[in-house]
């Protein structure tokens, strides 16, 4: 009499979580591009804020008060480029075929890398913020507010993770990865990040309050200022909500499209 055994029960936040861990060692290996990683978007805000804060605001120390909550949510976008260029460097290197021999479930492998550039995220965020602080920005509102303005921030990055995710497993090498990587400054700088959309043409500044990084930026800016946010469209004066259903669309398309895309990769 033969016997059937059960198939094996996957666990994907789990295996995720050791997944994760494995990225997070490969820190101590690599600190000095670890280290460049943390301090590039420092260098940016040192850069925009003393070279045009006097022409943007009069003055580099009221520039700091807006550029610094918009460099936090600029730096959940450039982190993409390092998760498109991670997936297509362990496809290249047969890393995701042993992945894909295992006995575990393919989604928790990608969640493993978005859970470890998470990781990274949060640091880029305190080495930023500390940042901010040497120059004088200070956020005006309660504990509960600030953690909300981090929570939105990660919570963007999480979403575009799963685009960058997917990007990377549809490039299929890490030199077609920087067509997209291209893409990645234009949309950084069209938006709010760095000026009042009220400087900009009409349309132009429309575009940019619709960009979905322009409403984590405004809504952070409201939640360490306290003060309601002003624009030229609804997409400013309804920023906060914006900035959770943005992300969330993000996710809901992309995170099952990546699955299918690394399923898809053994075919």
């Amino acid at each position: 009499m033969t016997t059937v055994s059960a198939p094996m029960r996957t666990h994907p936040l789990r295996e995720g979580l050791i997944l994760a861990g494995r990225t997070v060692r490969h820190w101590r290996a690599r600190p000095v591009s670890f280290a460049v990683q943390l301090l590039f978007p420092v260098l940016v805000m040192l850069l925009m804020g003393g070279l045009l804060g006097g022409a943007i605001a009069g003055s580099a120390g009221d520039y700091i008060v807006f550029v610094v909550p918009g460099m936090l949510a600029l730096t959940m976008l450039f982190g993409v480029e390092t998760t498109m260029i991670a997936i297509t460097t362990d496809a290249a290197k047969t890393v995701t075929d042993r992945f894909r021999s295992l006995p575990i479930s393919p989604g928790s492998v990608l969640l493993g890398r978005v859970l470890a550039d998470l990781m990274t995220s949060a640091a880029e965020l305190v080495v930023l913020t500390l940042a901010g602080l040497a120059l004088g920005w200070r956020w005006e509102t309660g504990l509960g507010a600030v953690l909300a303005a981090y929570g939105l921030l990660l919570w963007l990055r999480f979403g575009l993770l799963w685009f960058g995710v997917w990007v990377g497993l549809k490039a299929g090498s890490p030199e077609a990865v920087g067509a997209a990587q291209i893409l990645v400054w234009p949309v950084g700088f069209l938006s709010t990040v760095f000026v009042q959309p009220v400087t900009m043409p009409a349309w132009l500044g429309a575009i940019a309050e619709f960009n979905p990084l322009s409403a984590t930026a405004s809504a952070v800016r409201g939640l360490f200022t306290g003060a309601p946010q002003q624009g030229l469209t609804w997409a400013a004066e309804h920023a906060l909500p914006l900035a959770m259903a943005a992300p969330l669309l993000l996710t809901a398309v992309f995170c099952p499209l990546a699955v299918r895309a690394f399923k898809g990769l053994s075919r």
